[in-house]
């Protein structure tokens, strides 16, 4: 067990900044205790579990696992230490609103990218419930228990995963096209890990050198791993819609208009898309929620 403690600058809500990390309410690799956050990951070193607690001014951070090490050298920037919300200027009620209700939130990176790509790639053309049924489970079955005092698991290691045939995927709802698009990521998990210490533009390029790795996956992997502020999820289902609704009143939305109305936050519009998704407007519900469906009709 290692320990560290990390000073943050105020206002700081832990609980805000690190819920960006997780893949749903039943993802087996995180676990709220309280006011106390676990996270199981894979690192370069090994498998690391991770336990955030406030302190004061500080937040101590213990590890276990054999990327113990790696695990604490990598927390401050996991806790948005490159980020300044206080210097983001809201143009919209809705944001302004929202920007002074999560004021202590900040935008961190988690520097794993295979590990952020291989859900992202599960969430790709689902309902949110089907793909964090579909992680779960995959984790819980090729995943490993977390090292430390918790009940957590870690993602599946890449190379077991490039290994399996693309029927191996479908227990856990993965249709073939999913599936080959992860085992293609896992097989290039070392050239994709290069993608943290490379500038954005180069980094999201070499993640679409990735068949089935289109605009909307990669920008939900630079937000999590790389810390992009400006990642916009480009060909999201719902997002456009949202966006528009809560900036400007209307109902129906498609890409093209989204991004002109997120044109005063260049540079930045992650952060306001992410206050955007926390007020929870959106125009009325016009049908039923989308049924779970099996994997022999997706």
């Amino acid at each position: 067990m290692l320990r560290r403690t990390i000073r943050v600058p105020e206002p700081f809500d832990l609980d805000l900044t690190l819920a960006s990390f997780v893949r749903g309410p039943i993802d087996p690799t995180t676990h709220i205790d309280g006011s106390r956050f676990w996270r199981a990951t894979r690192t370069p070193e090994g498998a690391a579990t991770t336990l955030f607690e406030r302190d004061g001014d500080a937040v101590a951070v213990t590890a276990w696992g054999a990327g113990a090490a790696w695990a604490l050298e990598a927390a401050p920037a996991l806790l948005g230490d490159a980020d300044d919300p206080l210097s983001f200027v809201p143009h919209h009620d809705v944001v302004l609103r929202m920007h002074r209700r999560m004021k202590g939130w900040r935008l961190g990176r988690t520097g794993a990218v295979v590990e952020a790509l291989i859900p992202s790639i599960v969430e790709q053309k689902v309902t949110g419930k089907e793909a964090f049924r579909s992680y779960r489970t995959l984790v819980l079955r090729l995943g490993e228990p977390a090292p430390g005092p918790t009940r957590l698991y870690v993602a599946p290691h890449p190379a077991r995963l490039a290994a399996l045939p693309y029927y191996a995927f479908h227990p856990f709802g993965i249709e073939r096209r999913r599936a080959d698009t992860i085992r293609r990521a896992c097989a290039r998990a070392e050239r994709l890990e290069e993608c943290g210490t490379m500038p954005l533009a180069d980094a999201y390029r070499r993640l679409q050198t990735i068949a089935g790795v289109g605009d909307w996956t990669a920008a939900e992997v630079a937000r999590v791993a790389l810390g992009d502020k400006d990642a916009v999820s480009v060909g999201d289902y719902h997002l456009p819609t949202v966006v528009a609704y809560a900036l400007a009143g209307e109902e129906h939305a498609d890409d093209a208009r989204m991004l002109e109305l997120l044109t005063p936050y260049a540079g930045r519009r992650a952060r306001a898309i992410r206050y955007i998704e926390a007020a929870g407007l959106g125009p009325p519900r016009r049908a039923p929620r989308a049924a779970l469906r099996r994997i022999e009709a997706i």
